[in-house]
């Protein structure tokens, strides 16, 4: 395994399960220092602990993204920790409930927004600050397939994820003369336990919905981030990657 990422700090939020788990561990084994954030502390510490059976270095933060001064904190902590940042992955998020917009509680709007857009700007907005004392950077936000279409039943989340995708590019034309690169990728459905435990009829019925007929794994996902954190990917910034088995080219 390349170690291209050897001496980088990276901040990975959502990383004590699923695409976020996947990161980290991609990162560790290419030689960052990962700063394992997570809301529950016992699963970011169950990740460091993998990367660092890997032979790697790691570290685990508890946060809600959704609140402000937890996510200076988390930000902190890792500078505090490895003396920087480098590069960041915002992919902590949630689903939300399933009703249509004129059904939808305020405090379930709020609350997804809060976690999967509004957290977003904190992270940024922290994490920003302490890549320009470096010199600069690289963050990838964590969209969806719904950053770019929608479903029925999902007004706070298909918002959510559009913002996620219009924050990204804002981002980049502010940075991109100071040496950071803002990206956003968006997965289809991914295979998780949760979605294998669905009924199979269902979970057929996702699968048929993606044109190369099986769901992605976190894993691709992870792939196609660490290349837009990479060095190979220093002339992308601003722009928005699927990683969708096709669903959004039908």
């Amino acid at each position: 395994m390349a170690k291209d990422f050897d001496g980088k700090v990276a901040f990975v939020t959502g990383a004590g399960s699923g695409i976020g788990e996947a990161i980290a561990l991609q990162l560790g084994e290419r030689g960052a220092k990962v700063v394992v954030a997570d809301l529950k502390l016992d699963s970011a510490e169950t990740v460091v602990k993998a990367i660092k059976a890997a032979g790697g270095d790691a570290a685990a933060v508890a946060v809600d993204v959704g609140k402000m001064d937890q996510v200076e904190s988390a930000v902190q902590f890792a500078v505090d920790t490895y003396g920087g940042l480098d590069l960041a992955v915002n992919n902590a998020g949630i689903g939300g409930k399933a009703a249509p917009l004129g059904d939808y509680g305020f405090d379930d709007w709020h609350k997804v927004i809060d976690v999967n857009l509004n957290s977003v700007f904190y992270s940024m907005k922290f994490e920003i600050a302490a890549m320009l004392k470096k010199g600069g950077g690289a963050i990838v936000n964590m969209a969806s397939i719904l950053g770019s279409v929608a479903f029925p039943n999902a007004p706070a989340y298909v918002t959510a994820k559009h913002g996620v995708v219009g924050m990204t590019k804002s981002a980049a034309l502010d940075y991109a003369k100071k040496g950071i690169r803002v990206t956003a990728v968006g997965p289809g459905f991914i295979d998780t336990p949760l979605l294998s435990a669905m009924p199979k009829e269902a979970h057929d019925g996702l699968k048929a919905m993606h044109p190369i007929g099986r769901l992605g794994t976190g894993d691709e996902v992870a792939a196609l981030t660490l290349f837009l954190l990479s060095d190979a990917a220093s002339n992308i910034t601003g722009s928005y990657h699927v990683v969708d088995g096709g669903f959004t080219a039908q």
